[in-house]
């Protein structure tokens, strides 16, 4: 039903339909099937779930909601928060998310600095809504749900009486879709501007659902206001479903694998290690499993190899950001790509998508080199929002600077390095962070690790590495720096090691190195 609707729309519409359209009208098209399982068990079908937007998206368009103006979601991983991304992304206005784990002062800062007209909040958020109202001046509040009256108005119960279709909002493909910001472990967060018609063309690229037909059974246990949300959008458009977490507890969301017959997952590598070190891996049924999306930071061999003999052939390696989409990807059969020192390819650069190599001073580099990632494609951000010198800085003639460090090879898989501010300076030379941890993790007594660099009184910067120590194990400095040393050479080898009980992560699930260089300073 849903493939026929698709071609329907792909020989009919001669209008831009925007991406949270297409996905309503592939619910609407199949109302009795599931759409999502929340966090408490309830079943919600993607003709109630439709509906309900539908009438969301009506409710912020009575109440003044158009384009050109920001709604900010102070949300969790609820169905009303999806309802609410995609009412916002109906009614034409420009949605922001503001990530769980950043501290109030900075979502104030976020807030107004994306001139904020309507806060959306939900029961996941209640609690730490008033510190945040208390430092910013937002004309309208409305709550997703039953909450508190000091909060504001509850705009589900208010749109009960609004229709349950699609409102008549014409809407172009270089209107706004939203502003993401930056997972900010450097400070205040950047906000990257996106338009409609790059995220459209999501929905039109190949898609591989279960062996067999069944439909997609996606588990977003990490935020949907991030890639989980992406993916999750990718599940509800081609008629699979979705089981929500809120938040990523390894022991939870294995029993939910077993439990849901979870066929698809997304995971940055730091989770994917907690599942793997998780006691209750080796008694739970992953045989469901059909795709293992992981990406966003630096992966393991070493981890990514005992993956593979833990999960079968069902990891995906992906390459994106905020500013670019996704770049790169890397399937399951090939994941025997190996570059210099045992690193895994990110993958080929996908259709569309163009990435050479240059030197810090612009200049293209040969195959093999290690240099800047720069990146051309129709999906690249409009821009930083308000911040035109920034967006001068990382665009330039169509092409994006990423930051990273990385090198092709010769059959075009791409290998990453790290990220250009991540690159600790030290006496005789530099070193890039993941380096280090890949060998670190190959160690028999640590378990996990985070490699930062600190600062002295002088500006000198030293590498400091915080391990998780593998069970009954000690790690000493001197065996570490020993063992770095033999194995890479004496400028890498830490100077200082920060044995903890687990690495932060920051509200994304990347290590949180800005907390440890903070913590461990001086």
């Amino acid at each position: 039903m849903v493939a026929n609707y698709k071609e329907e729309v792909a020989m009919t519409d001669a209008e831009f339909v925007s991406g949270p359209a297409l996905i309503l009208r592939s619910l609407s098209s199949d109302p009795d099937r599931p759409a999502i399982t929340t966090a408490d068990g309830v079943e919600i079908t993607a003709g109630e779930f439709a509906a309900a937007t539908y009438r969301l998206a009506h409710e912020l368009i009575a109440r003044g909601v158009t384009r050109d103006m920001t709604v900010s979601l102070l949300t969790g991983n609820t169905a009303e928060a999806l309802s609410a991304r995609y009412a916002v992304g109906l009614a034409g206005a420009r949605v922001v998310s503001l990530y769980d784990g950043m501290g109030a002062p900075v979502l104030a800062e976020i807030v107004t600095s994306v001139d904020t007209a309507v806060l959306l909040v939900d029961a996941e958020r209640y609690a730490t809504a008033p510190e945040l109202l208390a430092l910013v001046d937002v004309p309208t509040v409305l709550t997703l749900g039953p909450g508190p009256a000091s909060i504001g108005e509850d705009a589900i119960a208010a749109s009960a009486h609004r229709p349950a279709e699609q409102p008549d909002v014409r809407l172009g493909p270089d209107d706004h879709l939203g502003i993401r910001h930056t997972g900010g472990t450097t400070g205040i967060p950047k906000g990257i501007l996106s338009l409609h018609d790059p995220y459209r063309s999501i929905f039109d690229a190949p898609y591989a659902g279960p062996v067999g037909g069944a439909p997609t059974r996606y588990l977003a246990a990490t935020s949907l206001a991030h890639m989980s949300g992406i993916f999750t959008d990718l599940a509800l458009f081609h008629g699979g479903s979705v089981v929500i977490q809120r938040s990523f507890e390894p022991g939870d969301v294995l029993a939910a694998i077993e439990r849901e017959r979870i066929t698809e997952m997304w995971v940055l590598p730091p989770l994917l290690y907690r599942l793997l070190d998780h006691p209750a891996i080796g008694r739970t049924d992953l045989s469901s499993m059909q795709k293992i999306l992981y990406g966003g930071c630096a992966a393991s061999p070493t981890r990514i190899r005992e993956a593979l003999k833990v999960f079968g052939p069902v990891l995906a390696g992906g390459y994106g950001m905020s500013e670019a989409q996704y770049i790169a990807m890397l399937g399951p059969q090939e994941h025997d790509r190996i570059g210099h020192g045992g690193q895994v390819s990110v993958g080929r650069p996908v259709p569309g998508t163009e990435v050479v190599i240059r030197s810090a001073d612009g200049t293209e580099l040969p195959i093999g080199e290690q240099g800047e990632i720069h990146v051309r494609s129709a999906t690249l951000m409009a821009g930083y929002w308000k911040q035109p010198d920034l967006t001068a800085e990382v665009m330039r003639d169509g092409w994006l600077n990423t930051g990273d460090i990385g090198y092709l090879d010769q059959d075009g898989y791409l290998y990453l390095a790290d990220r250009v501010k991540d690159k600790i300076i030290v006496v005789g030379g530099h070193v890039y962070p993941s380096e280090v941890e890949d060998l670190l993790l190959t160690h028999p007594a640590i378990a996990q690790c985070a490699v930062f660099g600190v600062r002295d009184a002088q500006e000198a910067e030293h590498v400091h590495v915080a391990v998780v120590p593998a069970p009954g194990q000690q790690p000493e400095l001197e065996d570490v720096r020993a063992f770095v040393t033999a194995n890479k050479g004496r400028i890498y080898a830490p100077e200082a090691l920060h044995p903890v009980a687990e690495i932060p992560l920051t509200s994304v699930g990347k290590p949180d190195k800005k907390r440890l260089r903070d913590l461990y300073a001086g």
